[in-house]
């Protein structure tokens, strides 16, 4: 079972993957990349889905949204070589310092989901 103060370090990390949703969602036209449309798409499909598993988990903790979230977060670092905007300068590094943080959160957040687990001894 989580402590209270893992419980909230938990909810923090999601606090801040649902705040870097919000700003992946409007980085095209916050940063400026508006007129490329595979990447204003990617932009807006991974900040809904990255702001969805956040909310999802604030309000229940469950491992697979970590998890989830580590996709995501690959996948939105990726994104740029993948679907090939990798060109805009803009869009590429949004995507992928975006990327990488939610990634670095979920591993934070499963590593307290397990390193919270008591232990077993003989």
């Amino acid at each position: 079972m989580l402590g209270l103060k893992q419980r909230s370090e938990l909810t923090a990390i999601n606090i801040i993957n649902a705040v870097l949703a919000v700003f992946l969602f409007f980085s095209p036209w916050l940063v400026g990349y508006r007129d490329v449309q595979i990447a204003t798409w990617n932009a807006g499909v991974c900040g809904l889905v990255i702001g969805l598993v956040a909310a999802l988990a604030i309000t229940r903790l469950q491992e697979w949204e970590e998890w989830s979230n580590a996709l995501l977060g690959l996948w939105t670092a990726a994104a740029p070589w993948i679907l090939g905007f990798a060109g805009t300068v803009a869009a590429m590094w949004t995507h992928v310092l975006v990327g990488l943080v939610v990634l670095v959160l979920a591993a934070v957040e499963i590593w307290l989901i397990h390193g919270s687990q008591p232990s077993k001894t003989a």
